[in-house]
C-alpha cells in the first residue's frame, strides 16, 4: 500500500454528517497537518433534498440559507395552531446550496482529497482498512455514514417506522402563497388511518415546497405521493395553474435500533448510518451539528470520538414516542396537535434540540397524558 493511500481520517459519505464532520475538522488548526479522505460514489452535484432547521442567533450556514420565516401554523381536523417562533427563525436549506458551498471550502485545502468510488468493505487490522470498487486505502480513523447491513435483519426486534415522502416545487403565474409563514403539518388530507401530513414551505408568494409525508412502517407507490399532493394543491391551496420545477423523494428511518453499538475505538458511525436523525421527529441538521462538535471535542480531548454522543433520557423519550406511533399510528395527528397547542414553540424547539430542562421535559410530556402514553410508558421500561 503507497504512502498516498493512507490518512489520517476516512470520511464515508459526502452528505450531511460527512461534509459538516470535514469542514469542522478543516477549520480547527488542531487538525491543520491532517490529511483527510472522503469518499462518496457521486460528486453531489444535483439537489437532492432540502434541509430545514430552526436557529436563535445568526447561523454558520447563513449563506446557504435559502429561505427564512418567523411563523409557522400546523392545521389539524378540527383546529389550527398559528405559532410564533421568535427569538427562532425556521430556516431551508438547499442540499445543492449546501454541498457547493463546503466542497469549495474543503477543496481549497492540500490536506483533503475527494475520492469518487464506492466502499465495499471496512475493517480493523493495525490501521483499518477501506475497500473500495476500485482501490484500497488505510487510515488511522474512520467515519462511515453508511446503514449497518444488520440495520434491515434487525431492526424487527426493535421499534421502527419510516419518515417517508414526495415533493413538489411548484411555481404559479400569480401571487398564491403567504411567503412569511411555514405550514409545518397540515393534518387535514389523510390516507386512510395513519399518520399523514402536508408540509408547505413557500419560497416566494408564486414558488413553494409542496410535501406530502407520512409515518409509518410502509412505504406506497409513487404515483399515491403525487395524487395527494395534486388533490392538496387543488382542493386545500385552491391553485389551479402551475408548473412543477423540481421534485424530491425521501425515506428516514425512525427508530431505536443502537446504531451506536458499531462504534469502535477506530471507527465511528455518523449521520443517519450512526443513529443520528432524531428518532421521534426525523429531523437531522441541528443534531449534526452538535453530534460533530462533541466528536472534535473528544479527539482533542484524546478520547474516544463516539464517547457520550447520545443523551439517554432523549432516546427514552423518542422511545416512547415510537412505541405509540408503531401501535397506535392513527394517533400521530392528536400528538402534534397537544404538542402545538400545549406548549410554546420555543419550549418544543429546545426539546426537539435535546435542550429541554427536567421542567419543560415533564410539562411536554404531562400535555400528552393518554392511555396509550402510559401504556407505552410501562412497556418501554
Amino acid at each position: 500500500m503507497s504512502e498516498s493511500s493512507h490518512f489520517d481520517y476516512i470520511i464515508i459519505g459526502n452528505g450531511l454528517a460527512g461534509l459538516q464532520l470535514a469542514l469542522k475538522l478543516s477549520e480547527d488548526s488542531f487538525f491543520k497537518d491532517k490529511n483527510i479522505a472522503l469518499i462518496d460514489p457521486s460528486k453531489k452535484n444535483t439537489n437532492d433534498k432540502t434541509w430545514s432547521f430552526w436557529q436563535k442567533d445568526s447561523s454558520q450556514w447563513q449563506s446557504v440559507i435559502h429561505k427564512s420565516w418567523k411563523k409557522a401554523s400546523v392545521l389539524t381536523s378540527d383546529k389550527t395552531i398559528h405559532l410564533e417562533l421568535n427569538p427562532y427563525a425556521y430556516n431551508s436549506v438547499k442540499a445543492i446550496d449546501f454541498y457547493t458551498s463546503v466542497k469549495a471550502q474543503l477543496q481549497s485545502n492540500k490536506h483533503i482529497q475527494f475520492i469518487t468510488e464506492t466502499v465495499t468493505s471496512v475493517r480493523e487490522d493495525k490501521h483499518v482498512l477501506v475497500t473500495t470498487d476500485k482501490n484500497s486505502y488505510s487510515a488511522t480513523h474512520v467515519f462511515d455514514s453508511r446503514i449497518p447491513e444488520e440495520f434491515s435483519i434487525e431492526k424487527n426486534d426493535c421499534i421502527s417506522i419510516l419518515q417517508h415522502f414526495k415533493g413538489w416545487i411548484i411555481k404559479t403565474e400569480t401571487e398564491a402563497f403567504d411567503d412569511t409563514k411555514i405550514v409545518m403539518m397540515d393534518y387535514r388530507l389523510k390516507d386512510g388511518n395513519q399518520t399523514t401530513f402536508m408540509y408547505v414551505l413557500p419560497f416566494s408568494k408564486t414558488e413553494a415546497l409542496v410535501e406530502f409525508t407520512y409515518f409509518t412502517e410502509h412505504v406506497v407507490k409513487e404515483q399515491v405521493y403525487d395524487d395527494y399532493i395534486k388533490t392538496y394543491i387543488k382542493d386545500y391551496l385552491q391553485i389551479d395553474s402551475y408548473t412543477i420545477s423540481e421534485t424530491e423523494q425521501g425515506q428516514i428511518p425512525m427508530t431505536t435500533f443502537d446504531f451506536s453499538k458499531f462504534n469502535t475505538e477506530n471507527i465511528t458511525k455518523i449521520g443517519t448510518g450512526g443513529g443520528w436523525v432524531k428518532g421521534s421527529t426525523g429531523y437531522s441538521f441541528k443534531l449534526t451539528e452538535k453530534k460533530v462538535a462533541k466528536i472534535i471535542e473528544n479527539i482533542k480531548a484524546n478520547k474516544i470520538p463516539s464517547e457520550k454522543l447520545f443523551k439517554k433520557k432523549y432516546r427514552f423519550y423518542d422511545k416512547v414516542f415510537l412505541k405509540v406511533l408503531k401501535d397506535d399510528n392513527y394517533k400521530g395527528e392528536w400528538i402534534f396537535k397537544q404538542f402545538y397547542s400545549k406548549n410554546s414553540i420555543q419550549t418544543m424547539f429546545r426539546f426537539l434540540d435535546e435542550d429541554s430542562t427536567l421542567l419543560e421535559d415533564i410539562k411536554i410530556m404531562w400535555s400528552l397524558f393518554s392511555w396509550s402514553f402510559i401504556k407505552a410508558f410501562f412497556k418501554t421500561l
